[in-house]
C-alpha cells in the first residue's frame, strides 16, 4: 500500500519522528460540557469551553505529536498548539442519534472535509458507535456512510482516521457482560474497517479486553472476564486482522489502567502505531477547573497533566512506526 502525497504529508504531520502517533485527543463536547457544569455548579458558556480546550492544547501539545480538537470549541486551541504538534479536527456530531436504534452517527452541519482542511486540519477524525452483530439493516447504513466520508477524504487528499466504539444495547458497556463480548466486538469491527473500501488509513480502536476483569491484573475489581494469557490472546487476534495501521484509544479510563493496558498490549507483541489519548491525561483536572478556575488548572496540568502524558508517552516505547505499513522510508 501507499500514500498519496497528501496523505503522506497529513501523516507525518500527526506523527513522531519514529513515524508513532503519540497524539492527545480534546475533542469531547457534550460530556465535557455537562461535567464541568456539575463541578462548576454552574452553566458552562462557550468561552468555558474554549478556554478549557486551549489551556489542554497549550500545555500537552509539548509533549505530544498532534492533539484532536472540534472545529465547534476547539479552533482557538488549534493556534495554541507547540510548534511541530499536528492537528486532527473532528467531523461528527456529539453523541448519537437517540431518536431510534442502533445510535446513528450524523456530521456537523455547517462542515466539510475541505472546510475542516482550509481550517489546518492535517487529518480528518470520525467516530462511529459500532457493533458487528447489529444486523444488516442498522450496519449497511453505517458501511455506506463511512464509505462517502472515506470518499470525501480521499478527493480532498487528507487522512481519515476512523474510531469506533462498541457497544450493545441494554447491556453496561463498563460490566462483565459486556467485557466477555468485547474481544469479538473490536475484532469483528477492525475485520470489517481495515477494507479498502472505506478509505480508512489509520483505525482508532479500542484496547480488545477491559483491564478491570483480566485476572490479576492491578486494575481488577474482583471479577474476571478473562486470564491474563487470555487478555493477550485477544490483542494478537485483533491486531491479526489489520492491515492498516491503528492506534489505541483510552475510552475515559484513569491514567494507571490506560498504562496497564498498553504494557499488556506490548507484552503481546502486537505492533500498535500509537494513541489518542484523552481523558487519561486530563480528565481529573475538570473538577479543579470547574471549582478553582483556569489558572489552577493550568497548574495542575503542568503538572500531573504533563506526568500523566509522559507516562503514555513511555508506554509508546512498545510502539511501532506505520511508516513500513504503507512503504515509507524513515
Amino acid at each position: 500500500m501507499s500514500l498519496t502525497p497528501g496523505k503522506l504529508a497529513g501523516m507525518k504531520a500527526v506523527s513522531d519522528k519514529r513515524g508513532v502517533i503519540a497524539a492527545a485527543a480534546m475533542d469531547q463536547r457534550g460530556s465535557l460540557q455537562k461535567s464541568l457544569a456539575k463541578e462548576k455548579g454552574a452553566e458552562i458558556t462557550d468561552r468555558d469551553m474554549e478556554e478549557f480546550k486551549e489551556i489542554v492544547t497549550a500545555v500537552l501539545t509539548k509533549h505530544a505529536s498532534a492533539i484532536l480538537l472540534d472545529p465547534e470549541w476547539g479552533l482557538s486551541a488549534a493556534k495554541k498548539r507547540a510548534p511541530g504538534s499536528g492537528l486532527l479536527l473532528a467531523y461528527e456530531k456529539t453523541g448519537y442519534d437517540k431518536t431510534g436504534p442502533g445510535r446513528l452517527p450524523d456530521l456537523l452541519d455547517n462542515w466539510s472535509v475541505k472546510r475542516l482542511k482550509e481550517a489546518g486540519a492535517d487529518c480528518i477524525k470520525i467516530l462511529l458507535y459500532y457493533t458487528p452483530t447489529d444486523g444488516p439493516k442498522i450496519n449497511d447504513i453505517k458501511h455506506a456512510w463511512v464509505e462517502r466520508l472515506g470518499d470525501e477524504c480521499r478527493a480532498n487528499d487528507i487522512p481519515f482516521f476512523l474510531e469506533f466504539v462498541g457497544y450493545e444495547e441494554g447491556v453496561d458497556e463498563k460490566g462483565l457482560e459486556f467485557a466477555k463480548k468485547k474481544p469479538q466486538i473490536v475484532i469483528g469491527s477492525m475485520e470489517e474497517f481495515t477494507k479498502d473500501r472505506y478509505g480508512v488509513d489509520v483505525m482508532k480502536v479500542e484496547v480488545p479486553i477491559n483491564m478491570k476483569f483480566v485476572e490479576g491484573a492491578k486494575s481488577c475489581t474482583g471479577q474476571a472476564a478473562y486470564t491474563k494469557a487470555e487478555a493477550i490472546e485477544h490483542f494478537r487476534k485483533a491486531a491479526k486482522v489489520s492491515t492498516k495501521p491503528f492506534i489505541y484509544l483510552s475510552a475515559g479510563v484513569s491514567n494507571e489502567e490506560f498504562n496497564e493496558s498498553l504494557a499488556l498490549a506490548a507484552e503481546s507483541g502486537v505492533k500498535f502505531n500509537g494513541v489518542l489519548c484523552g481523558r487519561a491525561t486530563w480528565k481529573d483536572g475538570i473538577p479543579i477547573f470547574g471549582k478553582q478556575g483556569a489558572k489552577a488548572f493550568e497548574q495542575w496540568l503542568s503538572t500531573k497533566g504533563v506526568e500523566n502524558i509522559n507516562n503514555v508517552n513511555n508506554s509508546l516505547k512498545a510502539a511501532t512506526s506505520w511508516f513500513s505499513i504503507y512503504g515509507v522510508k524513515a
